[in-house]
């Protein structure tokens, strides 16, 4: 004879899946509701600065002042090319890893793609479009049209760029030192040998020999 009597078994019936999946349903409805509430209490009160709004900053692109209103999220690239119609800075990767849109920021190299605007407030920018001047291309792009050094032609302006940017700080930089100051660009035609020789014949151009 058992002692005491049997505890019932506890199973899942069709009433309790609907309970549970109407709850997921109200949760999934209200959730949102909820989130709207908590984005508002975000909201700053008036007269003081918004959490999220945009800047008025002052570009020097190219020689030329340019004052734009931009927002937080705008990188320097999206700038250049959607605003100043300045193209030549190409979007490639879109996360700082093949050169093409390659600038020079107050004589450096910078990837316009992960380099946001608004740190580029009073800064000075060079594109490709400012490397000519009084109607003469610079020594590298001259090179890299004698040498042929460029296939599809889209990461060419990236490359030209850190060359002109390598060519600044060393006139006569050998084969090792050129490879060196182009290791962040990549041309997927894998034209290196005639990039190369290019920048070695423009640095013979930037010395004037």
């Amino acid at each position: 004879m058992q002692k005491g009597k049997n505890k019932k078994r506890k199973t899942f019936t069709r009433r309790d899946f609907l309970k549970g999946f109407s709850g997921g349903a109200i949760g999934a409805a209200v959730a949102p509701r909820l989130l709207a509430q908590d984005a508002a209490s975000l909201q700053t009160e008036k007269g003081k600065i918004p959490l999220y709004s945009k800047k008025q900053i002052t570009l020097a692109v190219n020689e030329k002042k340019f004052p734009l209103v931009v927002e937080p999220r705008e990188t320097l690239l999206y700038v250049l090319r959607e605003r100043l119609n300045l193209t030549g800075s190409k979007m490639t990767c879109a996360r700082g890893e093949c050169g093409g849109c390659t600038v020079l920021l107050d004589g450096n190299p910078v990837y316009s793609c992960m380099y946001l605007a608004i740190r580029a407030d009073g800064k000075k920018v060079t594109t490709v479009e400012g490397l000519a001047a009084n109607g003469n291309l610079h020594p590298v792009q001259e090179a890299f049209i004698q040498k042929d050094a460029y296939q599809c032609g889209f990461c060419t302006p990236g490359f030209i760029m850190s060359s002109v940017a390598l060519l600044n700080n060393n006139q006569n930089p050998k084969m090792e030192e050129i490879k060196n100051g182009l290791s962040g660009n990549i041309c997927r035609c894998g034209n290196y040998f005639k990039i190369y020789e290019a920048v070695s014949a423009a640095s013979k151009g930037v010395r004037g020999s």
